[in-house]
């Protein structure tokens, strides 16, 4: 049968139809033709009603493809203990919420929480209680974290007796001799190992629990650990290296000049009874282990790659050497190439230097999807969009050609007002950028899938600023077509996709609509020193000099916002920041201001953000689940809000709600206050959250996850999950605990 709305009314015989269709037209009470038409077509939506009702119903025997609200009752007929924190996602509906944001945080929560899959496979995990790879398959399936199980009662020491009495006592001795021995110096690569997840040297019995919320230990004969990567990999494909002394021939892999540690780029496991690995997690390179087993780190398709002078092929196996390159006092031997995974740099031996530049594959970690990345992102185009294409290979080499061409299709009628100008390639654009945007315009410059191109600023010009320039023009009627009667076109609008601007910032002026920053970086302090310290940390990354535009940043890492404006006859500019890192490369620096500190003539609208620096605005309209290191200087406190975030005494704010530190008080301000794992742009672990910061923190977001950009991993309760499903499939009395290598 039909589910189109008229499905039952074509069944009817054509008189009926006939009938049907000049019943109403005598103008009696009903008005209008076809009343049994329209009968037939609320009982067809109820019919329909009733047989999708039916169908999953069926539906809902199978885990695969039940309703959520089924889960609970199918984990019931096996004996599946629901995650903590399962309820509160119950309670709050996943298809309530006021906002399509707040139903996307609950989607993702449930995901978190995993409770499909856990009731899948809780009667496989039952039948496998207490081995390693199991331990190790509900850390990927409930916390979605890489993991090594390791069982320290063969790492435990033991006291070796003298004499042997028997041959039953000599084959217990002889087990001993192999668990638990002392260590041997000459095994450099074990020692290198030692005290990690992959260490196999024995250690003193240590009285700790493994479990411990306060210092750890595990050293036990009834502990285990669970070693978690909670840092993912990220790969670089086919970008140029950094030079950083033409004459010595010194490079780094990142192209920001920077340390960056090389990781491994893990490969599945062959079963699911195998225990991991180092190849198998994102664990970062070592020297040893990486001149140990250079064949396996190195080459197309594996970790890293080099390639010089515009080959295909990379560098040959036989010409690396790993070496520590430290303040680079290593030189390596002429037709070298000195390779140092723990700090991302590579040495050229001397007269053998490459003459066309170097490019490199690699893979570093970070914490989500945030900044330019080649990482997938959610990207819409619209079908009248005009596109133009730069990179190798495509029709344009450089950005402002493509800009030049999209300009002349415009004025010329060829294409309508959205131009999109994609980057194909994960090169480096060293050219001056500047955008001068007509009323109506729609541009996007992004990247495309799979690529992190990157835009060097450099010094141009000696007499003006060589930012990245969006200017609007005032619409002087022209452009509304007929006459001056007619209404003005609207105001321009330009978004930045996946891209990585380094050198100098972004520069906004005129009578722009909206500036959009999805997905991308604008590296804090302009560029970066080998050990991740700002070059310029007073420059600002985002200056709004007297500009009308909406700015929207979304997944995106910058530095100081400034704007530039008239307090008097302008309305002041509203900023929305989601889910992004604003940096001012420093707790007591402006992260968002007018020029000397004054107050911004702005409206700061923050969702899920981690603001280092201070912030002095006009007006905060909302602030939640956020965190904000410096003090807050708001002129309009009479409006807005803040939820759910830390605040630093002292700061002068609207009104708050469950905020930080309101809710413990002066005395323990000092103990709340947010520590950071890495707290400088281009380090793994930037702007994660450290392990010993307080839990008001770490929990303190409306939803019982972190505060700060991160707030959508829901770390905490992926810890919480994983907890549960330890203490309920590890052996009665087993020490277990989780350690956090990354």
């Amino acid at each position: 049968m039909s589910r189109e709305p008229d499905g039952l009314a074509e069944l009817l015989p054509q008189w009926h139809r006939l009938r049907d269709a000049t019943a109403g037209e005598g103008g009696g009470a009903g008005g209008g033709g076809e009343p049994l038409r329209a009968l037939l077509a609320v009982i067809a939506e109820q019919v329909d009603r009733v047989r999708d009702g039916v169908e999953q119903g069926y539906e809902d025997w199978f885990v695969e493809t039940a309703a959520p609200w089924v889960l609970p009752y199918l984990g019931d007929l096996v004996g599946h203990t629901p995650l903590p924190g399962y309820e509160r996602v119950q309670a709050i509906g996943l298809n309530g919420g006021t906002g399509a944001g707040g139903s996307h945080s609950r989607e993702l929560l449930a995901e978190a929480l995993a409770p499909r899959r856990d009731v899948a496979a809780t009667v496989a995990n039952r039948r496998h209680k207490g081995t390693l790879a199991l331990l190790e398959e509900l850390a990927d399936a409930v916390a979605g974290w890489p993991s090594r199980a390791v069982e320290f009662s063969r790492l435990v020491s033991h006291q070796q007796p003298v004499g042997l009495y028997g041959s039953g006592t000599a084959a217990v001795n002889a087990r001993r001799l192999e668990r638990g021995r002392l260590a041997d110096v000459r095994e450099g690569a074990a020692l290198d190992l030692a005290g990690g997840p992959f260490g196999t040297t024995a250690r003193s019995v240590d009285v700790r629990r493994a479990g411990s919320s306060r210092t750890q230990g595990g050293n036990s004969p009834a502990g285990v650990g669970l070693f978690v990567w909670r840092l993912k990999p990220y790969h670089v494909t086919g970008a140029p290296a950094y030079c950083v002394d033409r004459a010595r021939n010194l490079y780094t892999f990142s192209i920001l000049g920077n340390d960056t540690p090389l990781v491994t780029k893990p490969v599945p496991e062959p079963s699911a009874t195998h225990v991991a690995t180092v190849d198998n997690v994102p664990a970062y390179i070592r020297r040893r282990q990486l001149a140990d087993r250079l064949a396996d780190y190195y080459g197309p398709g594996k970790s890293f790659t080099i390639r010089c002078d515009g080959r295909e092929e990379p560098v040959p196996m036989s010409d690396l050497v790993v070496a520590d390159l430290s303040d680079w006092r290593y030189r390596p031997k002429r037709g070298q190439v000195a390779v140092d995974p723990v700090l991302g740099r590579i040495a050229f031996g001397s007269r053998s230097a490459p003459r066309q530049g170097v490019w490199v594959t690699y893979h570093y970690a970070f914490a989500d999807d945030t900044g330019g990345g080649e990482y997938p992102r959610d990207r819409e185009t619209s079908p009248t969009a005009a596109v133009y294409r730069v990179g190798p290979g495509q029709t344009h080499r450089r950005i402002m050609d493509a800009y030049g061409e999209w300009r002349d299709d415009r004025r010329a009628g060829r294409c309508g007002p959205d131009g999109v100008i994609e980057i194909t390639h994960s090169g480096a654009y060293q050219e001056q950028l500047d955008f001068d945007l007509e009323p109506g315009d729609r541009l996007e410059l992004r990247a495309a899938e799979g690529t992190r191109p990157v835009i060097r600023l450099l010094d141009w010009y000696s007499n003006r600023p060589d930012a990245l320039n969006i200017r609007a023009r005032e619409d002087d009627g022209s452009s509304g077509g007929n006459g001056g009667g007619a209404a003005p076109a609207r105001a321009p609008r330009i978004v930045l996709d996946g891209l990585l601007v380094t050198g100098r910032g972004l520069h906004v002026s005129g009578p722009v609509g909206a500036v959009v920053l999805r997905h991308c970086t604008l590296v804090p302090g302009w560029s970066l020193e080998p050990g991740c310290t700002p070059h310029s940390p007073e420059e600002p990354s985002l200056v709004l000099d007297r500009t009308t535009a909406c700015v929207a940043i979304e997944r995106s890492v910058l530095g100081t916002i400034e704007v530039i404006g008239d307090e008097v006859g302008d309305d002041p500019l509203p900023i929305h920041v989601r889910d992004s890192i604003l940096d001012a490369t420093g707790h007591d620096r402006a992260a968002l201001s007018a020029p000397d500190c004054r107050h911004a003539h702005a409206v700061l609208h923050a969702y899920r953000t981690t603001v280092i620096g201070e912030i002095h605005t006009h007006a905060v309209e909302i602030a939640e689940d956020s965190v904000f290191t410096g003090r807050m200087r708001v002129a309009r406190r009479g409006t807005g809000r803040l939820r759910f975030s830390y605040v630093p005494p002292g700061s002068r704010t609207p009104r708050r709600h469950r905020c930080q530190p309101d809710l413990v008080g002066s005395e323990d301000a000092e103990r709340v206050r947010p520590l950071f794992t890495g707290g400088r742009y281009g380090t793994p672990a930037y702007a994660q959250l450290a392990a010993g910061c307080a839990e008001e923190i770490k929990r303190g977001a409306e939803d019982g996850s972190e505060m700060g950009a991160f707030h959508d991993l829901y770390q905490p309760q992926r810890l919480d999950s994983l907890r549960a499903r330890l203490a309920e499939y590890t052996p009665a009395g087993t020490d277990a605990g989780i350690f956090h290598v990354t």
